[in-house]
This record gives C-alpha cells, sequence and structure tokens, in this order.
C-alpha cells in the first residue's frame, strides 16, 4: 500500500500531525476517500423523501405517501444492522458491492410498480396494489447500503496509524465530519428531490438514486481504505472490524441508549420531512418540501462541523442535554408559521442543534461499542435512525390526512422532547469513562 502522500491510498505509518484538525484526515484516508464518502450517501438521503414525493403524488394520499417513506425506512432498519454484521464477518468490500446492485434493482422496481398500480385518485392502504408496492418499498430499503456507519468504522480503523495521544481528538474530528457529511446529503438529497421533482416529474429522484447508488458505492467498496478493516471469522474474533485487537463482551444496555436516542432522531427526521409535505401541501406545492428541508439540513450541517473543536472538558452526555434541549424547545416554534417564508426561518432556526446532537450520539455509540462489534453498533444507530423516520414517516402521514399539518407537527416536537429526555439518562447511567471527550 502507497504512503500517505498518494491522493487515493490510506497511510500506513503515523502522519505528523500540523495544522487544523481537520487536515490529517485527507492524508490518513486518501483525498478521494472524503469526497467520496460524501456523495455516495446522498442517493440513500434521497431515497425517503423521494418515495414520500413520488407515491404522495401518484396516489394522491399523504397517508400512502407516509406509509411508503415509512416502509423504506423500517426495511433499512432491520436491514441496517444485518448488513454491519456482514461487513464485520465478511468484510465490507463485498457486502457493499452487493448491495449497491440489489438496491439499484428494487429502487427501480419501487418506481415501476407505483406507477403501473397505484391509482391517481387516491389508494387504500388495503388494497392488494397499494400492499405490493409498500412490500417492494419494504425490500429496497433493506438493501440499502450503508456508506455513513461503515466509513465511521474506517476512519476507526484509520486512527491506530496515530500515536496513542492523537487517537481520540482524531476520532472525534472524523465523526464531526460524518456528521457534516450526514448533515450535507440531507441537503443536497432532499433538494436534489425537489429541484427534479418540481422541474421534470416526481419519479426522477428516486431512478437517479439508483443509478448514484450503483456507480458511487461501488467506488466507495473498492477504495484502498476498505483493506484496512479487517473481517472477523466469528462474533469472538480476536481481530477486530475496526483494527483492534482486543476480543470484548459488548454491555447491551449501554448500546440501547443511543440506539433508542436515534430512534427518536430518526422520527423526528420523518415526521418533519412528513409534516413539510403537507404544510407545503397547503400553502404551496408538495413538491417543494424536499427544498425546505434542505434549509433545515443545511444550518445543521454547520453546526455539526463545529464539534470537533468543543471542549475535551464538555462530556458526551452533557453536550446530547444541551443540544437536544435547543431542539426541543426550537421544534414548538414549527406551530407558529402560516407561509413558506416563516417556515423557512423556523427551518433554519431548529437545524442548528440538530447536528451537533446527531455527531454527540454517534460519539457515545463509538466508544460503547466493544471493537469486534464496531461495524454491528454502527449500523444498529443507523437503523435506529431509519426506523424513526419509517415510525414519523406514518405517524404524521396519518394525522396530515386526518387532522391538518398542525397535528402532524406534534410528532416532531414529541420526539425532540423524548431526545432531550434520554440525554438526561444518559448523563445518569453512562459511566464517566465513556461520557468524556478524553
Amino acid at each position: 500500500m502507497s504512503s500517505s502522500t498518494s491522493p487515493e491510498a490510506p497511510a500506513t505509518a503515523a502522519p505528523a500531525v500540523k495544522g487544523g484538525r481537520y487536515s490529517v484526515l485527507p492524508r490518513l484516508a486518501g483525498r478521494s476517500y472524503i469526497p467520496l464518502g460524501l456523495f455516495a450517501r446522498v442517493p440513500l438521503a434521497m431515497l425517503t423523501i423521494g418515495v414520500l414525493t413520488m407515491v404522495t403524488h401518484v396516489s394522491n394520499s399523504y397517508a400512502i405517501g407516509g406509509f411508503a417513506a415509512g416502509s423504506i425506512g423500517l426495511g433499512a432498519a432491520v436491514g441496517a444492522p444485518v448488513v454491519g454484521y456482514l461487513a464485520d464477518r465478511l468484510g465490507q468490500r463485498r457486502v457493499l458491492l452487493v448491495a449497491a446492485v440489489v438496491n439499484f434493482i428494487l429502487v427501480t422496481a419501487v418506481v415501476l410498480l407505483a406507477h403501473w398500480l397505484l391509482p391517481d385518485n387516491g389508494a387504500q392502504l388495503t388494497d392488494g396494489a397499494t400492499l405490493v408496492v409498500l412490500l417492494t418499498a419494504l425490500v429496497a430499503g433493506g438493501t440499502s447500503p450503508q456508506v455513513g456507519p461503515l466509513s465511521r468504522v474506517r476512519w476507526m480503523a484509520m486512527s491506530k496509524q496515530l500515536p496513542v495521544k492523537q487517537r481520540g481528538p482524531m476520532v472525534d474530528t472524523a465523526l464531526s465530519l460524518e456528521g457534516t457529511a450526514d448533515e450535507v446529503t440531507f441537503v443536497l438529497g432532499p433538494a436534489l428531490v425537489g429541484l427534479l421533482a418540481s422541474l421534470v416529474a416526481p419519479w426522477l429522484p428516486l431512478i437517479l438514486a439508483a443509478v448514484l447508488t450503483v456507480i458511487l458505492v461501488t467506488l466507495f467498496a473498492l477504495h484502498p481504505t476498505a483493506e484496512l478493516v479487517s473481517a472477523s471469522p466469528a462474533p469472538n474474533s480476536v481481530v477486530g472490524n475496526a483494527g483492534y485487537v482486543t476480543a470484548e463482551k459488548p454491555n447491551w444496555f449501554l448500546v440501547a441508549v443511543p440506539v433508542a436516542a436515534m430512534l427518536c432522531m430518526g422520527t423526528f427526521f420523518g415526521s418533519a420531512q412528513t409534516s413539510l409535505t403537507a404544510f407545503t401541501g397547503v400553502h404551496g406545492s408538495v413538491d417543494q418540501a424536499g427544498l425546505m428541508y434542505a434549509i433545515m439540513g443545511a444550518s445543521s450541517a454547520l453546526t455539526a462541523l463545529s464539534v470537533a473543536y468543543w471542549p475535551v472538558k464538555f462530556s458526551y452526555a452533557w453536550r446530547w442535554v444541551l443540544a437536544s434541549g435547543l431542539m426541543a424547545a426550537g421544534t414548538m416554534a414549527f406551530l407558529v408559521p402560516a407561509s413558506l417564508g416563516q417556515m423557512a426561518w423556523v427551518l433554519l432556526l431548529v437545524g442548528l442543534p440538530v447536528g451537533p446532537t446527531m455527531v454527540t450520539i454517534f460519539s457515545v455509540g463509538s466508544v460503547v461499542a466493544p471493537p469486534q462489534w464496531m461495524g454491528t453498533v454502527m449500523t444498529a444507530l443507523a437503523s435506529g435512525i431509519v426506523a424513526g423516520t419509517a415510525l414519523g414517516s406514518a405517524l404524521s402521514g396519518s394525522l396530515a390526512q386526518s387532522v391538518g399539518y398542525e397535528a402532524a407537527f406534534l410528532v416532531p416536537i414529541g420526539a425532540a422532547t423524548t431526545l432531550f429526555l434520554l440525554g438526561l439518562v444518559a448523563a445518569v447511567v453512562l459511566p464517566r469513562r465513556l461520557t468524556s471527550g478524553n
């Protein structure tokens, strides 16, 4: 493997850390890795709101659209830990290559079946045709390549190339970058969906997502950093996925705390997307929901990047409490706007604490996860997000259809409040050594 000066190959020796915290990351991973890891997760960010927009348009039903988006999320929630487990056991490369091709086929099938089977005058959940579309969306979600969680595993493996004192700050910086990448894709994905659905057709974003998946995820799978992530033949193997050498039994109670938090985070995302779709349907057009949602993602991405510079003594648990508390307070403003312009300002405000909250919870997950289960735990955190997205989409879609968008916005408010309460639990139950930034 080539030295750290190569733009494509990760370093094999500990590089000298000079300049800003973020400057060492390209030297560890290669200059192509960061943009590739960013764009390879855009298709997944397009998938939920793309299905929501297309199915709502085709079926003329917020409820059907919400359940279709929820099916994508539920499938991903079940499939993500499976993908992570297989990556831990078999290696990331082969798992990602297979997932990319299968997901391309199934997302394309969702588009075709929705247009062939769903009527224009509003489908019923009990219709056989509707159930076929929902089932196909469920399986498509289950095959979603988990670029974000598996990229976090690669960074932890790369951190082992650094001196011990530099590993903690490097991991914090890498996870902040990954959180920002997630938030940027939450901007790019919905924005692409909104633009393409408005200017061309609601089906186009999903076809584009399928094509991008098979191209970009394949390139991510073939990147040299995949070689640093060892495949473990058994759960108790002494050589773990993230390059560690100790075998350790997981404390699943500690793991469950951040996973439950990610379930709330996903519920917030899914319900916010669906509620905004209903809101724009009243005050504009449902095709504008992606563009509106991207505003929240933009402010969230900026603040996520700042987490790498937060004081080391500011523990993960209390970061969680602060950021989620601000998030819960901000969501109350969802009930105020009566126009798209007013909602844009609210989304900008609400997004500010979202990025730091998500980065912090992933950080907690990285320190409670045993090394040889790192891929499984990281994808379990991601599956919490998508499971919550399914739940939030379904709940808000039903409320929007039966009561109105005002009732639908109660779901993201409740999710953010629960996330804050879980932060208080984390501050109490997680050991100090796991919640400190040291």
